[in-house]
């Protein structure tokens, strides 16, 4: 496969065509690319329900006639909320059995019954979930997960206990997958916090099979974007060029999609890392099988904001004139979404760089120029002046005017680096626009479904840092920058609500025909807002949806401790049910032995940058509740 038209010797720089790309209108949506998914129509084996993460179930016995009779049909409490980490993770369902991890232990239930079949209690678990293997002749299946401790474990999926032959005693030390590691044949591929690398290890021995750098090495492609001997440091142990999202799987082509974070280090202050910093903040496709570079796209330069990629890239398919287009797509934190030929990497809808603004702030150099798809536009606010302060009701109105005359804000638009001499307004935060959660896609609607997390903003400025500063890096008098104190959302702490007019978060739909948002809604609520007459307002969500053939999205997510079904087609909320705590998650759908479509999901709250002081409770909780039809 060629490289797409990226040049690593020009700062990493896309080179793109200015037109459009537009699909014909006679397009029929395909599910070639996942294999995967056709012989497992009733379970859901993966976090996003296929390798290529389209969280898209082909079930309909639940649709949008009659989602409203939903009700709790189970609840199992893990006994174990987490205190000290949130989930973030999805349960796994194959023949009938539910795995997952809660709190610091993994589960296995009847799927059915919601009664536990065995437990396996560890020190302490990543959290972003786990995969399965569907092991072999001479192997049975596993479940592979990360440890607190930079360990994997590899568990026997029927026992529940560490796999004999992987590893030592079913741990492979010095690597932790911090989301659920991606599975091709026998192969586990994992990235995790604090390694600059994405490996993949033998599933049934845990040998090492390959390793890709995620900071470009000496004599590799996009080394010299990083000027001097920039790329050595925040090399050893401290996290940056990470991979801490999902990962997905083109099975068909054999090519695995990688989503990695920023440089690191001081997230606000580039100095330390001067040039463009491949591979950071880049989507990188690697052929599963050698983990050698196919292609890569960088969708932020020098990243100043903390806009580290994390959404597993979701794979599509499309027929146009009888050629399958094979496409991904990927949305960032700066509430843009790419979409680009899978096998290729040529944007689908163009791609140009455009000026943005400069800031000149001793020993950094910010990135003249970023790269903003043609279509579809941003998806979320990614700019803001006085003319857009909150106006709806008169005291948090007030309260907003105060703060904007009192710090001296300005913006000027997206992509403003944070300043030296006066307070920034950056938008969207450093929470997204996207994140993690990532997107959904429904083959017969030609649908993109995505997210917009929080519209609060960011505020702060750089100053003097001391040497030693805890941000990190080992800071002199040549790199002297580091983030104030003042660094904060642009609210009112004390209920959470932002200073710009609602919606402050939504739910939207792109069509991949044309690239245009098809609908935006507001996702979530704040009940004192709702009393007083504003019940649309949306509010901080952190988790993800899925997508069913009946015609409906779930999601959780929100910090109002609710889970909803919305209409795919139209965006309207057709279904709320109040949880024992929020769900920061992926939920799931699948089929029982008993004939029923389930819709499962996990309400462990603890999503302490979401909490909101005596306004919301994201105390852990321990429930994994399933749904059904009476």
């Amino acid at each position: 496969m060629a490289l797409a038209k990226t040049n690593p010797k020009s700062s990493g720089r896309l080179q793109c065509k200015q037109a459009v790309f537009f699909f014909a209108a006679a397009i029929t949506f395909v599910m070639a690319a996942f294999p995967s998914a056709v012989r497992a129509q009733t379970d859901w084996p993966y976090a996003g329900h296929d390798p290529g993460a389209a969280r898209y179930s082909p079930l309909s016995q639940v649709n949008t006639q009659n989602v409203s009779k939903l009700r709790r049909a189970w609840t199992f409490h893990t006994g174990d909320p987490r205190d000290d980490i949130n989930s973030e993770g999805a349960p796994l369902v194959i023949g009938g059995v539910m795995y997952f991890v809660g709190g610091k232990s993994v589960f296995a239930l009847d799927a059915d019954a919601g009664r536990q079949i065995w437990k396996y209690q560890t020190t302490g678990t990543e959290r972003r979930g786990l995969s399965y293997w569907p092991g072999g002749k001479q192997t049975p299946p596993r479940l592979f997960l990360g440890l607190a401790g930079h360990r994997m474990l590899a568990l026997d999926a029927k026992t529940g206990k560490p796999a004999l032959g992987f590893g030592d005693d079913g741990i492979v030390a010095g690597v932790s997958p911090s989301a659920a590691p991606a599975i091709y044949h026998d192969l586990v591929i994992t990235g995790g916090n604090a390694d600059h690398t994405v490996r993949a290890w033998d599933a049934r021995t845990g040998k090492l099979v390959w390793t890709f750098h995620t900071k470009a090495q000496p004599g590799q492609p996009g080394y010299d974007t990083w000027k001097g001997d920039s790329w050595k440091w925040n090399h050893d142990g401290v996290r940056g060029t990470d991979v801490w999202g999902f990962m997905t799987v083109d099975e068909r082509h054999g090519l695995v999609y990688v989503p990695i974070a920023t440089a690191g280090g001081p997230d606000f202050y580039g100095g330390t890392r001067l040039g463009d910093d491949l591979y950071a903040d880049c989507l990188v496709a690697l052929d599963a099988s050698t983990g050698k570079l196919v292609w890569y796209h960088q969708l932020i330069h020098h990243d100043l904001w903390d806009y580290d990629l994390a959404a597993a890239p979701t794979l599509f398919d499309v027929r146009e004139h009888g050629k399958i287009v094979y496409g991904v797509a990927e949305t960032t934190k700066a509430g843009l979404l790419f979409m680009f030929d899978r096998l290729t990497g040529k944007p689908l809808f163009g791609i140009e760089e455009r000026p943005v603004p400069q800031e000149h702030v001793l020993g950094d150099e910010s990135s003249p120029t970023q790269p903003f798809p043609l279509k579809p536009p941003p998806f979320t606010r990614n700019s803001f002046t006085a003319a857009d302060l909150y106006s709806l009701t008169p005291e948090h109105a007030a309260f907003c005017k105060q703060l904007w005359d009192k710090y001296n804000f300005y913006s000027d638009g997206p992509y403003t680096p944070y300043s030296t001499t006066r307070m920034t307004v950056i938008y969207p935060g450093r929470e997204g626009g996207g994140n993690w959660g990532g997107l959904g896609f429904d083959p017969k609607l030609g649908y993109i479904f995505g997210m917009s997390v929080f519209d609060a903003g960011q505020t702060g400025k750089l100053m003097k840092a001391p040497h030693g500063n805890p941000m990190g890096g080992d800071y002199t008098k040549e790199f002297p920058f580091g983030l104030d104190p003042y660094k904060s959302r642009f609210w009112d702490p004390s209920n959470g609500w932002p200073c710009v007019n609602p919606p402050w978060s939504a739910l939207y739909a792109v069509n991949v025909r044309t690239g245009d948002i098809v609908w935006n809604v507001p996702l979530g609520t704040i009940d004192a807002l709702a009393a007083k007459g504003f019940p649309d307002t949306g509010t901080i969500n952190s988790g993800s949806m899925i997508v069913t053939a009946g015609g409906i999205i779930f999601v959780g997510a929100t910090n109002d401790g609710r889970f909803r079904a919305f209409d795919a087609r139209t965006g309207k909320t057709l279904w709320t049910a109040k949880l024992d705590a929020s769900a920061h998650t992926l939920p799931v759908t699948y089929k029982g032995r008993n004939g029923k479509q389930y819709v499962v999901v996990e309400a462990f709250g603890g999503m302490g940058m979401l909490m909101v002081p005596n306004i919301t409770d994201e105390r852990p909780g321990d429930s994994i509740i399933a749904y059904a039809l009476p």
